[in-house]
């Protein structure tokens, strides 16, 4: 049995990540997706959201096999942990492939037993990231090409709270 892992702050979750995730499922015989928790990064969406939000896709998208964590940590510590193999990542651009290829080559240092294994973005995902969707959003833009109704009605629910406090 493959156990893949698709770590990821997904701050918010895209159309992108899910296809990512629906590709894995398809792939292997379990996928982790893990809401890595960035102590770098101030996430829009509060990780409470991330999880239902990305859990109520995956169970619209009858993704079964995939279920969603959290991790403050190394993310091949989490893969040690529960026994994954495999480390998903999407990639959009040249420029995704070798920050991948490199943290690909540092994981491998760190845990041996797994592999990481690529997958290219669908064309339609190609300028689709969680950075653009929320700048987007945050200048009142549409974002119903990027990410679901669920996750767009979070969004906005959060923008609109955000300027109240300006």
């Amino acid at each position: 049995m493959v156990k893949a892992v698709y770590a990821g702050t997904f701050d918010p979750p895209t159309l992108g990540h899910l296809d990512v995730i629906r590709r894995g499922t398809e792939l292997f015989d379990s996928l982790d997706v893990v809401i890595a928790v960035n102590q770098e990064k101030s996430p829009m969406l509060s990780l409470d959201v991330r999880k239902n939000l990305l859990s109520g896709e995956m169970e619209r998208l009858k993704l079964g096999r995939a279920t969603v964590s959290s991790w403050d940590g190394l993310i091949v510590d989490y893969c040690r942990h529960v026994g994954a193999t495999v480390l998903l990542r999407g990639v959009r651009s040249a420029q995704d492939y070798a920050a991948e290829f490199e943290m690909a080559s540092l994981n491998k240092q760190l845990y041996a037993n797994a592999d990481t294994v690529i997958l290219l973005a669908d064309i339609k995902y190609f300028l689709v990231s969680s950075s653009v969707v929320k700048e987007i959003i945050k200048l009142d833009g549409d974002v119903s090409r990027m990410v679901s109704p669920a996750v767009e009605a979070a969004l906005k629910h959060v923008a609109a709270l955000d300027k109240v406090d300006l």
